[in-house]
């Protein structure tokens, strides 16, 4: 993951959604992989060393400056290095996440004690660990795969609610404080500030629907 996102002009972020092995070193990885520059996966895996592609599919997407791909490669490598360090502490990778030059992990772990190793595993090996948030769950969620979440999304969203959703995320909408207004929001799309309000909420709601399902 590390070798593809150098290899990129404008990486936004690669996550990784699976991994197999198959033998002597191969393994078969899926790759969700965003970027604001227009790439050609096989040329760009070329220059990576043990490396090839296997299967290449475009995700629609409402931006005319986003990329999103889904990638399945062929790489020659001793084990997924970040992943390696996550299960053999025998705890369960639900997301992995390469973004502006780090690693994002959500991982479920048994206990307190299971979850220290596997910090301290992660901090010896790459030098650097920062806890963002813990929760306690039932449910241990399941394992990566979560870049299927953008194919349902933008299966689900109409091209103008997603248009509204990446200009209010890019804009800091969401952010606390809040970096735009709905009025910025309008105004960079072009609409009446009634609309851009409008879109937002109902893709908001689709959003929760999706997660919650559809209300009595």
């Amino acid at each position: 993951m590390a070798k593809l996102y150098r290899e990129l002009d404008e990486p936004r972020s690669i996550e990784l959604d699976n991994a197999f092995y198959v033998e002597d070193g191969t393994w078969i990885e899926s790759l969700t992989v965003a970027s604001d520059a227009d790439f050609d996966p096989e040329t760009i895996l070329a220059e990576i060393p043990g490396t090839s592609l296997f299967y290449a599919s475009t995700v629609a997407t409402a931006s005319a400056d986003l990329d999103l791909r889904r990638l399945t490669i062929l790489a020659t490598e001793s084990y997924p290095f970040v992943l390696s360090l996550i299960l053999r502490q025998e705890a369960i990778p639900n997301r992995i996440v390469l973004q502006n030059g780090g690693f994002e992990i959500v991982a479920t772990t048994r206990d307190w004690d299971q979850f220290r190793s596997m910090a301290d595993a992660v901090q010896e090996t790459l030098g650097e660990f920062d806890l963002l948030a813990v929760s306690q769950n039932e449910e241990p969620g399941e394992p990566l795969d979560s870049g299927r979440l953008t194919e349902v999304l933008v299966s689900k969203l109409t091209e103008e609610q997603l248009a509204v959703l990446e200009t209010a995320y890019d804009h800091g909408y969401f952010d606390i404080p809040r970096e735009a207004s709905a009025t910025d929001l309008a105004d960079e799309l072009g609409v009446a500030q009634s609309t851009a309000s409008e879109r937002l909420r109902t893709a908001e709601r689709t959003l929760l629907e999706l997660i919650y399902g559809p209300r009595d």
